[in-house]
């Protein structure tokens, strides 16, 4: 008995030791109080520039929410959407559902610069925007969350994957449960991050053929609430430049809650990819919906898992990638953030659908 125990002890001896050996999953090493010795104060810092930007420009807030789904759903929660044009890059920001639309480079800026005051060398750019995320959506009386922190940067952008990965505001439901699931989310993560459009504004460009020649058919979308495509027709009129803007959120434009949802059974979603999600014919969607919609707390607790999930895609961490000294270029290819020629918008118009 005594040397089957011996035999039994050895033997769990080196499976905890071959276990010991074999490497962490990236999300693994992510850890809600990374910084707490190296920059204890980085979730204050990023708070106070946000809170003092968005007192003059409340859309900011889901701007930078948006910025960190554009960015984890290109290889990874790298920052590479931050990355600049250069010789050897080709900038995500120019990418179709980037390009005129994306905002919030600069205020991105303004915390690293002052992050960097603080803590030279320490804090990610990628872990920058998930922590503008989250802290946004608090300031927009949304959820609140503990961010996982330590990923770090990337070297490289890539174009190509912006432009097939970032689902589209036209997309149906077939095509957004496919582009969730390649980035490792299910049906309840498309809904509950697709609530993410209870704040924030769209350019006409994005939604206006739901008005007017849905689907080559020269009717508006059939899901369409008629009186919402009336004051949509007003605010965008046929054949204009599509440049002018209006809220995701009819009822609570500037408010993170949960009437997006509400607004869906109104089929008052403002891009297709939207009403898709209570329009479709016998989906699983329609029940996630109505689920939300009744309980804001519900979707509240299903948004902070979809998003904690959603910012472990594809990180990198240890001594993988690098920690940006600017949030727009690679180390060494710096020319400063007074020169930085961003694709920046100065307002907050939607190509993808989150």
């Amino acid at each position: 008995m005594s040397l089957l125990i011996k035999v039994v002890t050895a033997v769990s001896c080196v499976l905890v030791l071959l276990i010991g050996a074999l490497p962490l999953s990236s999300d693994a090493q992510l850890d809600n109080s990374f910084y707490r010795d190296t920059c204890p104060t980085v979730h204050s810092i990023v708070r106070e520039v946000i809170r003092n930007v968005s007192k003059s420009d409340p859309r900011m807030l889901a701007s930078l929410v948006r910025l960190h789904f554009h960015d984890c759903f290109v290889q990874g929660c790298d920052a590479s959407v931050l990355l600049n044009d250069t010789a050897t890059i080709v900038s995500e920001q120019t990418a179709l559902p980037n390009n005129n639309s994306l905002r919030g480079l600069d205020v991105v800026n303004q915390i690293k610069t002052a992050v960097e005051n603080a803590c030279p060398n320490t804090v990610s750019c990628a872990d920058i925007l998930a922590l503008a995320a989250q802290i946004s959506s608090v300031l927009a009386h949304g959820p609140d969350w503990k961010v996982p922190l330590g990923r770090r940067d990337s070297l490289t952008a890539n174009q190509t994957l912006a432009n097939q990965n970032l689902p589209a505001p036209f997309f149906n439901l077939t095509q957004l449960i496919s582009s969730f699931a390649a980035q490792g989310l299910n049906v309840t993560d498309l809904v509950a991050l697709s609530g993410a459009h209870t704040f924030g504004r769209a350019h006409c460009s994005t939604f206006v053929n739901r008005l007017y020649n849905f689907s080559n058919t020269g009717n508006p979308d059939p899901t369409l609430n008629t009186t919402y495509l009336q004051t949509l027709q007003a605010i965008c009129p046929n054949g204009g430049p599509g440049t002018n803007l209006t809220n995701l959120d009819p009822t609570t434009p500037d408010t993170f809650d949960s009437n997006y949802y509400s607004n869906l059974q109104l089929q008052m979603g403002l891009f297709q990819s939207d009403q898709e999600l209570f329009s479709t014919t016998g989906a699983d969607t329609i029940a996630i919906v109505n689920s939300f919609s009744s309980n804001q707390t519900l979707f509240f607790e299903n948004f902070k898992a979809s998003m904690i999930k959603m910012s472990k895609i594809g990180v990198l961490t240890g001594s993988q990638g690098e920690i940006r000294k600017q949030c727009n270029f690679v180390n060494g290819n710096s020319v400063g953030l007074a020169t930085q020629a961003t694709k920046e918008s100065s307002e907050d118009g939607m190509v993808s659908s989150i």
